[in-house]
């Protein structure tokens, strides 16, 4: 297991083989493919982040995909797009983006430079309370 402390800051492409635990800050791209990454309390990244698992406990400005799940802890934050087949929010946390559910396969397909999601919002009535007659 690799642990990237939070006295680090790193510019550049984040690329391994192991589990990783990022204290400290990363501008560019991580990729873990077949492995779990963990940005901890002190952790922000500045960019695309793709892995097997990610656990967001501090801030991502940035996509995320993940092929087996996304978990986001009560202080995690997440500025950007998530695309994995299971999503797990603890109440607290904060995420600004759009949310895919994908099957596992399908996201194989996908990269963080190649993909471009487009939010669907829809105009929504106000509520208002009617009489029944």
């Amino acid at each position: 297991m690799a642990n990237i402390g939070k006295s680090i800051s790193i510019k550049g492409d984040v690329v391994g083989d192991e589990d990783t635990i990022l204290e400290g800050r990363v501008e560019g791209r991580v990729s873990l493919r077949n492995f779990h990454l963990t940005i901890g309390p002190n952790g922000d990244i500045q960019g695309e982040v793709s892995a097997k698992q990610v656990t967001v406990v501090g801030k991502i400005a940035g996509n995320v995909i993940a092929s087996e799940r996304i978990e986001v802890r009560e202080t995690g934050r997440i500025q950007g797009d998530l695309i994995a087949p299971r999503l797990t929010v603890a109440e607290g946390a904060v995420i600004n983006g759009a949310i895919t559910m994908k099957e596992a396969n399908a996201l194989e397909k996908l990269r963080p430079a190649e993909k471009k999601i487009e939010p669907i919002a829809a105009p929504v009535a106000p509520l208002t309370s009617q009489k029944a007659s």
